[in-house]
């Protein structure tokens, strides 16, 4: 099933309410949340008291993108701030099963991101405790980046092994993508998009969304 996961870091946090509105109306089903440390990557952003403001505005699923150092420490408090979905770092966690399993004990479905040059060798041993994983298309840390092209190979082995092993482990993508590429990226086999400025760029988020869909599911 195609879901679309808005990038609230593309969002106007003067009118947040307005925006998630706005998305919900167009037919997003998750809302993505970018939460940085400043060290993990460049910037920082938002954290726990916004994801339980948004958790009062909204009954759409939750879903943080911890791109922070020691995620173990704070992915719990994610899902008890109202986070339904959590993803970790596999490059910032040396106790990566852990953390998965703290997740979902808390009641949240946990997810391993990768950033575009880490190999998929590196999920290997934790992938049967993921609910998804959380492919990057572009190195995380900015919004407006361009998709890498490899990630759509690696996309399609991802898959493949998810099939191999049969897993039940969904695949989120995000990074430079719009209704110019979504087709051959759900073709690939991704079935969470997540998109920014591919959704709330155009100045209207509902007919953003729309476009989205209409693109993802109409792609043959």
């Amino acid at each position: 099933m195609l879901e679309i996961a808005p990038s609230i870091l593309s969002a106007d946090f003067t009118r947040l309410g307005e925006e998630i509105r706005a998305l919900e109306a167009g037919g997003a089903t998750i809302l993505h949340v970018d939460v940085m440390d400043g060290r993990f990557v460049p910037n920082i952003t938002i954290g726990l008291p916004v994801v339980k403001s948004i958790r009062k505005m909204t009954d759409l699923t939750i879903d943080c993108h911890l791109m922070i150092v020691e995620p173990g420490r704070y992915a719990v408090e994610f899902v008890e701030a109202g986070a339904n979905m959590v993803s970790v770092h596999v490059e910032a966690d040396p106790h990566l099963q852990r953390t998965l399993i703290s997740i979902q004990e808390a009641g949240g479905k946990a997810g391993i991101a990768i950033n575009p040059a880490t190999p998929l060798v590196s999920l290997e041993e934790a992938l049967p405790f993921a609910d998804f994983i959380l492919l990057m298309s572009v190195n995380p840390g900015f919004g407006g980046q361009k998709f890498i092209y490899t990630a759509t190979d690696k996309l399609r082995r991802l898959r493949q092994t998810i099939i191999e092993r049969g897993l039940k482990t969904r695949i989120e993508i995000d990074g430079g993508i719009d209704a110019a590429n979504i087709g051959e990226i759900v073709e690939a086999g991704a079935e969470i998009i997540v998109s920014g400025t591919g959704i709330f760029g155009g100045g209207n988020p509902t007919e953003g969304v729309k476009k989205l869909i209409d693109a993802g599911t109409n792609w043959t």
